[in-house]
């Protein structure tokens, strides 16, 4: 038979397990709760320097600077071997997205982007409403 000093030692050492356990799984989420926030600002990193190259890639077009100058292949290359493929891919996207919007306004179709923007739309107002960072 069991005592009383027995089921308070029990229970005391129930409670310290639980107590332990508890806090691994706090300690858990919170990691996985700061490698969420975390991963979402590189994201955000990763989406704001796409962006701005496309920007830049269109002021050089606008000045008449060479394409596929040194400059701007480093900093593609650079975008690349940081960010991965998915920052090909992303470009590419945008890219396409960009010549939906331009064959819409040809075709005279009101997209979201003539919404947003009305008639004050630049290059790179459009790249700003299409990334939506």
């Amino acid at each position: 038979m069991i005592g009383a000093g027995m089921l308070e030692t029990l229970f005391i050492a129930f409670l310290i397990t639980w107590i332990i356990l508890r806090q691994r799984r706090r300690k858990s989420f919170d990691n996985q709760y700061r490698e969420l926030i975390n991963s979402e600002m590189r994201v955000k990193e990763s989406a704001t320097r796409i962006c701005d190259f496309l920007i830049e890639v269109i002021n050089d077009e606008k000045n008449d600077v060479e394409p596929f100058g040194d400059l701007r292949l480093d900093q593609a290359r650079k975008i690349i071997e940081e960010v991965g493929p998915g920052a090909f891919y992303w470009m590419a996207h945008i890219s396409a997205q960009l010549a939906s919007v331009s064959a819409a306004q040809i075709n005279q179709i009101p997209t979201n982007v003539d919404a947003e923007l009305r008639d004050r739309a630049t290059p790179e107002d459009v790249v700003r409403v299409v990334v939506k960072i």
